[in-house]
């Protein structure tokens, strides 16, 4: 009967793992953990002290807020976010986590709390108005994105996709001329942008528009209810918005939800 035994015991880990992450738990922790890459501007930089900051970080902030207990910031990169979540080295993740039916396979979503455009983007004078105009051309993309994602599901002919670990490195490769093009999101425009009198970049093309979610581990219902319940009320009494007008110096646009 070893055999049974393991399984049990197995069970009850698997139970045990899954009962870890109601709200009461991390409340009775005094602490919550969420995952946030300080590299994807505005979402994601690194403060003057050289902590993380940006609108991820700022609802994060507020998550712990709300909650009442302490907050432990997690950097990750678009590739290691879901791993960090699904070996508990973190609770949430709170990092450009465009909200699409393949990751729903391994994670669970609440409902958006940002919105933004995933597009080509380069400098104005190259002319890209096609996916046609971009044979024969590089585009850099962060690895595991929803650009790259979308760009190698196309399979353009006579396109190379460059894979770069986040996105500052792949907005710099844009920048000196490593890659064409970067498919990217709207963001990562306004960072290319920034402080210049006139505007050396511009969107190409859109491919898509992304609305992030907070992550979580699948099946933890009552923590989904929460962030959900949250979201709603930092829509409601201003503070989303705030962060918004701090971060993309523009009004929170209106958020599905499901």
């Amino acid at each position: 009967m070893k055999w049974l035994a393991t399984f049990m015991l197995a069970v009850l880990t698997m139970i045990g793992a899954a009962q870890a992450q109601t709200v009461d738990d991390i409340i009775g922790k005094g602490k919550v953990v969420i995952a946030v890459d300080p590299t994807s501007a505005p979402f994601g930089v690194t403060g003057t002290d050289g902590q993380p900051d940006g609108y991820d970080v700022d609802v994060a902030r507020l998550v712990a807020k709300h909650m009442g207990v302490e907050l432990e910031l997690v950097p990750v990169t678009s590739t290691n976010r879901i791993p960090y979540l699904l070996t508990n080295r973190v609770d949430l993740v709170i990092s450009l986590f465009s909200i699409t039916p393949e990751r729903a396979l391994q994670v669970s979503f609440s409902n958006p709390y940002a919105a933004v455009g995933t597009i080509i983007t380069a400098r104005k004078e190259k002319q890209i108005a096609s996916y046609d105009d971009l044979k024969g051309l590089k585009v850099g993309v962060p690895r595991g994105t929803i650009p790259d994602l979308l760009l190698t599901k196309m399979a353009l002919p006579d396109v190379e996709i460059m894979r770069f670990d986040d996105e500052a490195t792949s907005i710099q490769a844009l920048v000196t001329g490593q890659v064409d093009a970067l498919g990217s999101s709207t963001t990562a425009l306004l960072v290319l942008n920034r402080g210049k009198a006139e505007k050396e970049f511009e969107s190409k093309i859109t491919l898509v528009e992304n609305h992030f979610g907070i992550g979580m581990r699948r099946g933890q219902d009552d923590l989904r209810q929460w962030l959900n319940t949250f979201i709603y009320a930092i829509k409601t009494n201003g503070e989303l918005n705030a962060i918004a007008r701090k971060w993309t110096n523009d009004d929170l646009k209106p958020l599905p939800v499901f």
